[in-house]
């Protein structure tokens, strides 16, 4: 991967690669195909074998854990079968950033994925096959001298144990743009939906621990209304040429507005006050990027209105720093909207948090929701004291539980308030999507992929 002051401008040269690869690929899918049931956890089989088969292995090492994904290809970018899967995916925690002061204990940790993924690669093509991480939000906030140390020692150990082709480039921190541009290349990659017209691509939004990315297609007409560039000095719109088509993306990275990240947004708007977010009984301390805050109840407990005007407050969604006609939160140029975002597809925490508060069914790794269920599980949620919770949320894990109340306000107010969605207008939340006769998990890993492949030769 190029570093990330080289994904500036127009098209960055890594999705150019992705692009010339993918003018080649078939290009016939409806919205409407089924979706296929299944056992997420993955085995590592027997791969079909080929000679012109190409591997890549992918770590994603965010803020809530680290993953590996190993992706095959044919010799037209196909996904290829790993057993019954179309790719081996596992995951543990916690994640690199949890050992801000051990360098190496932070590469270690990755051990027992790279093990797994070396099972799943053929012994004479792993010289050949890439590996690379790409960490997210929350290894940036440890620091840059932090982060660079174990970045290095992550390249030490993939040097060294790996026994994959490996390059500096490819172990790094991950640019939020960068990462949005993927999702939306894997999204709809699987959907098959690259090639058609902007207006038949989907959108997508997705909520990670320490970030959120939005992307979606955009009219030329909107493109050229794009303000220059944003405060942080990126820009709004790319363009990427896939399957003989052009595209003007929309993508923007809202930095610290993840759900872990925003858990500590919103309860700093009190500070040291008890906080309407947090279930009844609960009285402790949350501690995010190495600061410690005041997460106690209210003595009536949580309240889902009240709450909600902590959650737009976090959010800055009240319009007093929009400069530009249209604004999502934060002062952030919403795109212009339009048919892109249509059909919006969103994941990780938003279908963590649907899951656990049980209204999808979680044997279902798409689900057609509208925003309003997480209004409704917010408003069941927050009248729910702590003593009682286990029970009532038996999906959840402990840890989250007294924050029930406030990360499923959160999500209601960061799709309706935040990104501007109807309440009533369906979104689709998905893990893994149908391609072929298998699942594939729906995350910026496989476009990373792609790159690596192409990049390799």
């Amino acid at each position: 991967m190029l570093n990330h002051t080289g994904y500036r401008g127009v098209i960055s040269a890594p999705l150019l690669l992705v692009s010339l690869v993918l003018f080649q690929l078939p290009s016939v899918y409806s919205l409407n195909d089924g979706i296929l049931s299944t056992n997420r956890k993955l085995l590592a089989t027997t791969v079909t074998n080929s000679s012109s088969n190409k591997y890549a292995v992918i770590f994603d090492a965010g803020s809530s854990g680290s993953r590996v994904h190993v992706f095959c290809f044919d010799q037209n970018l196909d996904l290829v079968h790993i057993g019954k899967e179309l790719e081996f995916f596992e995951k543990l925690e916690p994640g690199l950033s949890s050992y801000p002061t051990d360098p190496k204990a932070a590469a270690n940790s990755l051990l027992p994925l790279l093990e797994n993924a070396k099972k799943v690669v053929p012994h004479n093509t792993r010289q050949n096959t890439p590996v690379k991480l790409e960490a997210t939000a929350r290894l940036r906030q440890l620091g840059a001298d932090a982060s660079e140390k174990i970045l290095q020692a992550v390249r030490d150990l993939l040097k060294a144990n790996s026994g994959f082709k490996t390059n500096d480039d490819w172990v790094t921190v991950l640019d939020g743009s960068q990462e949005g541009s993927y999702q939306w290349v894997t999204m709809n990659y699987l959907l098959k939906q690259l090639g058609k017209k902007y207006s038949e691509t989907v959108g997508i939004v997705d909520l990670g621990g320490g970030s959120v990315q939005m992307a979606y297609a955009i009219s030329e007409a909107n493109a050229a209304k794009a303000p220059k560039t944003t405060k942080d000095g990126d820009i709004y719109v790319k363009e990427l040429f896939l399957m003989g088509t052009k595209y003007y993306l929309y993508v923007h990275s809202y930095l610290n507005y993840g759900l872990l990240a925003a858990r500590a947004k919103i309860l700093n708007v009190t500070k040291d006050a008890n906080n309407p977010c947090i279930l009844a009984g609960y009285n402790g301390v949350y501690t995010y990027g190495g600061v410690d805050y005041k997460a106690s109840a209210l003595s009536s407990g949580s309240h889902m209105k009240k709450c909600r005007k902590q959650a737009i407050e976090a959010l800055k969604a009240d319009g007093s720093t929009c400069t530009h006609k249209n604004c999502t939160f934060g002062g952030i140029w919403n795109g212009g909207g339009g048919d892109g975002q249509d059909h919006l597809f969103v994941g990780s925490f938003f279908y963590d948090r649907a899951e656990e508060a049980a209204f999808i069914n979680a044997s279902e790794p798409v689900a057609k929701v509208r925003p309003r269920d997480f209004k409704l599980a917010a408003k069941r949620a927050c009248k729910t004291k702590l003593k009682d919770a286990g029970s009532a949320y038996p999906a959840a894990d402990t840890p989250n539980l007294p924050y029930i109340c406030m990360d499923l306000v959160y999500q209601y107010t960061l799709l309706v308030d935040g990104f501007g969605r109807e309440p009533w207008k369906p979104i689709t939340l998905a893990v893994r999507i149908k391609y072929q006769d298998a699942l594939v998990e729906a995350a910026w890993p496989l476009g990373s992929a792609i790159e690596a492949v192409s990049v390799a030769g």
